[in-house]
């Protein structure tokens, strides 16, 4: 049966920021999203938009582990971290090959602990990079104490930018905004990739931040939110008031795509759930 996007509304539900990014619904139910100019992560829940992290240091990308841990991509500290339980910032990966990363922009982990990041390089972060090539990468779960191992995943001539996982865990998007394209990789149990392929072309806009749902289709932010099957039909666009950059799936029946359009940040409600990757339950 095809999906239902009928009766689509939008609703502007937080406003009056810089330039929004990183959206991520927490198991107990709020939702994070940066603020990256303005060097903020907010929080949004019934009472409204409070900060909850200042000087994040250009966080842009979020995700939460399978634990509920916090991991974030930090743009200005060419860094990947990890926010534990109590507080502490861990940095899980900040250098490849003895040179810093370039601008660490978005994250997904899968539920056995494998992690994945991109790391393009946008206006001035271009000017002060290390690298002299973009990266997608893969952190491998960690042992005991000691910092992750971490694997060039691929070495894409235009800049990797959004990252998402499949359903099962078994395939990872990645959008590339100068090719205007989303690749796909096949992952095995050990978080490897193999069979580098296009799904979908021609996007309009840049592609950005991008999710899954339960049924495995994308929704990829472009100049307009456009979701597509898993073998890259467009299946509709749904046009926001603000250029978008990035959607998340939440709410307590995970069927309200969250999306952060430059200033705002706009609503969903949908007819299908969210791709979940990691427990949605509160944990005591």
């Amino acid at each position: 049966m095809a999906q239902d996007f009928s009766d689509v509304k939008v609703e502007r539900v937080s406003a009056g920021h810089v330039f929004t990014e990183g959206p991520v619904w927490s198991r107990d139910q709020f939702l994070l999203f940066s603020d990256v100019p303005a060097n903020k992560i907010l929080k949004l829940d019934a009472k409204g938009t409070t900060v909850y992290r200042e000087n994040s240091s250009g966080t842009n990308g979020n995700t939460f582990d399978a634990q509920g841990r916090l991991l974030s991509c930090e743009s200005r500290t060419r860094r990947v971290v990890r926010t534990e339980k109590n507080g502490t910032i861990t940095v899980l990966a900040e250098k490849f090959e003895g040179k810093r990363f370039n601008a660490p922009n978005d994250i997904v982990a899968r539920k056995d602990g494998h992690i994945y990041f991109t790391d393009p390089a946008f206006g001035n972060q271009a000017d002060t990079r290390d690298m002299d090539f973009y990266g997608v990468y893969h952190l491998l779960p960690a042992k005991g104490t000691a910092a992750p191992e971490i694997e060039l995943l691929a070495k894409p001539a235009g800049r990797p930018n959004g990252i998402a996982l499949s359903p099962n865990g078994r395939i990872l998007y990645v959008a590339n905004s100068d090719d205007r394209n989303v690749r796909a990789y096949d992952l095995d149990s050990k978080g490897a990739a193999t069979n580098e392929r296009v799904v979908v072309e021609k996007i309009e806009g840049v592609p950005d931040g991008m999710k899954v749902d339960e049924k495995g289709n994308l929704y990829v932010t472009a100049k307009a939110l456009y979701v597509y099957s898993p073998k890259g039909a467009l299946l509709t666009t749904i046009e926001i008031p603000e250029t978008p950059a990035n959607v998340s799936f939440g709410d307590g029946d995970y069927s309200t795509l969250y999306v952060t359009g430059r200033t705002s940040v706009y609503r969903i409600r949908l007819k299908v759930k969210g791709s979940a990757q990691y427990p949605l339950e509160p944990t005591n």
